[in-house]
């Protein structure tokens, strides 16, 4: 697929970094290593460096766009590039931020396990999703991808972002690690300007799979259509300005402080110890 363009995603800005900061809310405590999952042109980065200013703060992204506006924005924080599929720390940390970027990871849920792994004993693993995939903007991209002549290059589109599970799914998933959970769901209401704001703020994310298997000609003419489909669902206000609905999945994963022994104490000499070591 074609890189991320960053200019687009930042289109938006401020209504995209809002889950970032309400997320971040509801992480307690301090922090000496932090890192930034999907941290895209830096906006949830800046919150980080803002949060625990003393931290080693590191942005991880696998788009070379995303990344260079990230480091031009903050340019002493360190960025690198990598696949969240395989990504690993150096060593155990504090938090582990993700914001809007593990529906994009293929089988999230058995990383996210991973990655709460790869927490120091107290650590937290924070994520937000976006739980939109029955919203009017995403029903109304794959019935236009089912369409003449989107529908032989686009049979695949919708396998690219993996589905938000329940909050029973991620409870599961985690909790058997060990987690302490804290989930929630919040639906935003953006007011934009009109209909066509809809479609310039997905072709910066979800719409991204559709496009990028059309040649130029055929980008217009789905552009089109879908832009149609979204005017007749998101009619526009007395104001002419259109809400956009957008729910969004929140999770905050805590690691016990320290791991209590199994066995028991059983006379003065005896010594319960506390692993220390990842589960």
């Amino acid at each position: 697929m074609a890189d991320w363009n960053a200019r687009q995603y930042l289109q938006f800005e401020s209504e995209r970094t809002r889950p970032a900061i309400d997320l971040l809310a509801r992480v307690e405590g301090g922090a000496r290593r932090v890192v930034d999952l999907g941290c895209g042109p830096g906006n949830s980065t800046e919150l980080l460096a803002a949060r625990f200013p003393a931290a080693e703060l590191v942005g991880i992204d696998s788009s070379e766009d995303m990344l260079a506006k990230a480091r031009t924005r903050l340019p002493r924080v360190a960025f690198e590039k990598a696949d969240l599929r395989a990504w690993r720390p150096s060593s155990p940390l504090d938090v582990i931020f993700g914001n809007a970027v593990m529906q994009w990871v293929p089988a999230h849920r058995e990383v996210m396990a991973r990655l709460f792994d790869d927490l120091a004993p107290g650590g937290r693993l924070a994520v937000q999703m976006p739980d939109n995939h029955d919203e009017p903007t995403h029903v109304l991209m794959r019935e236009t991808a089912a369409l003449q002549p989107f529908a032989a290059k686009l049979a695949a589109a919708s396998a690219e972002r993996d589905a938000v599970a329940t909050f029973e799914d991620y409870y599961a998933a985690l909790a058997a690690h060990g987690a302490q959970l804290d989930l929630w769901r919040t639906t935003y209401a953006h007011v934009l300007p009109a209909p066509q704001a809809i479609v310039e703020w997905v072709k910066g994310t979800a719409l991204r799979p559709f496009l990028a298997p059309l040649r130029a000609s055929e980008q217009a003419d789905f552009l089109s259509r879908y832009g149609a489909t979204i005017a007749k669902a998101y009619p526009p206000m007395a104001d002419g300005r259109v809400i956009l609905r957008f729910p969004r999945l929140f999770i905050v994963a805590v690691k016990p402080p320290r791991e209590r022994s199994s066995r028991p104490v059983r006379n003065s000499k005896s010594t319960a110890i506390a692993a220390r070591g990842r589960r």
